[in-house]
């Protein structure tokens, strides 16, 4: 239960009205009112007997009329992103490979349709359409363990990818604790296969970095970095160059959240001279790894180590690049939020709202599923001068 549901309903008043810094004057010439009646209403002097003056306030204070009623309004789409979780955190604790399990009503998917069901999975993932991830993993998970414990061999591949794409959309969904459950499954399926190891540890560094565990991240991906790193960069194979340069930029994100500005820099660069030799437009293990999403990632870590200005100027050059219309949906409004938060940095909350207009033009369900994206939103509109789109998003969102 939110700690505001146990207060009065004039105390409700004055907490959201301190989130939308409001005096009690300005709220009172909202509402045509005295601000010695706010004053008596926020003090409990006064009661708010009629809907009608309950639905002004809640609309001058941008939120549902519920939630000045204490009844707990859930902002839209928890509820289900939180059952979603439920619904793949059951189907990875079926445990079908170990046990065993028959599937009566469903027989065993040959590897190959096994592979592209996971693919549209993926793709599905890239395009940023996380509540069709979630309705469609439950099963593919049951599916790929079945097809592994018939065939170990062939079904190996999708399983690992399987379970990437899950630890992935559940970093998305805010819950490292079952995407740990993933990736370490991941990593365990693809032992022996220094490629698809490398693969699986794109999303462990994910999981290490969103369960705050960045000095653990930076030197897994270094281990699994190296490991995969080809001896000459100049002869390097494209799916090794990119799995290993998106390790180094995993490691990257972590030093630079770290406070490891030096060595955060230094990655980056490693990367970068991988990326010449890839190219952009290019999506090998869905690293979507290339020069431009390198520099992508030289600005986020320029927005971890607090450098505003820096991720700002080089911001404003990199969506010029033809390699930036390549990149996935997914990619570009996840990185968009974090350019948001430079702005925000930057004390330019205008631009911020602009940026995330953007992302959510590019891909909707990046700002309205994802918890950390709705933070960022919140942050933007608490000022004035926020776009007027997001202000209504927030609302519908229960953000705030």
């Amino acid at each position: 239960m939110d700690s505001t549901e146990l207060l009065p309903v004039g105390r409700r008043v004055a907490y959201w009205r301190g989130r939308r810094k409001l005096s009690q004057q300005v709220l009172a010439d909202r509402l045509g009112k005295s601000k010695s009646w706010v004053d008596k209403v926020e003090r409990g002097v006064r009661s708010l007997d009629k809907v009608s003056t309950l639905q002004d306030i809640a609309a001058v204070l941008r939120i549902d009329t519920a939630v000045l009623l204490g009844r707990g309004a859930e902002p839209a789409g928890v509820a289900d992103r939180a059952e979603g979780v439920e619904r793949i955190r059951a189907a990875l604790s079926a445990y079908e490979i170990a046990l065993g399990r028959p599937a009566p009503r469903r027989p065993v998917i040959p590897a190959e349709r096994l592979a592209r069901e996971v693919a549209h999975v993926w793709t599905t993932f890239q395009y940023a359409r996380y509540p069709q991830v979630v309705d469609l993993l439950p099963q593919v998970v049951a599916d790929a363990q079945r097809t592994y414990a018939h065939d170990p061999g062939r079904g190996r591949m999708p399983l690992v990818e399987t379970y990437r794409v899950t630890a992935a959309l559940l970093v998305k969904l805010g819950a490292p604790d079952v995407a740990w459950l993933a990736v370490d499954r991941a990593m365990t399926a693809a032992t022996g296969d220094r490629v698809l190891v490398a693969a699986a540890a794109v999303q462990l560094g994910q999981v290490l970095r969103a369960s705050a565990r960045v000095r653990v991240a930076k030197s897994v991906m270094l281990a699994a970095a190296y490991r995969i790193a080809p001896p000459v960069v100049e002869f390097g194979d494209p799916d090794e160059l990119s799995l290993c340069g998106t390790l180094l930029v995993q490691a990257a994100l972590a030093a630079a959240r770290d406070g490891d500005d030096r060595a955060a820099v230094e990655l980056v660069d490693e990367a970068a001279e991988m990326a010449a030799r890839v190219g952009d437009g290019h999506d090998h293990y869905r690293t979507g790894f290339g020069s431009t999403a390198v520099e992508l990632a030289r600005i986020v870590v320029a927005v971890e180590r607090g450098d505003a200005e820096e991720a700002v100027t080089r911001h404003e050059q990199v969506t010029m690049r033809d390699g930036w219309r390549w990149l996935p949906a997914e990619h570009r409004a996840a990185y968009l939020v974090d350019v948001a938060r430079a702005y925000l940095h930057g004390d330019d909350p205008v631009t911020a709202g602009c940026v995330l207009v953007e992302a959510d033009r590019i891909a909707p369900a990046e700002i309205r599923h994802r918890p950390a994206s709705r933070d960022v939103l919140a942050q933007v509109v608490r000022d004035p001068a926020a776009p007027t789109t997001l202000t209504q998003l927030a609302d519908t969102l229960g953000v705030g």
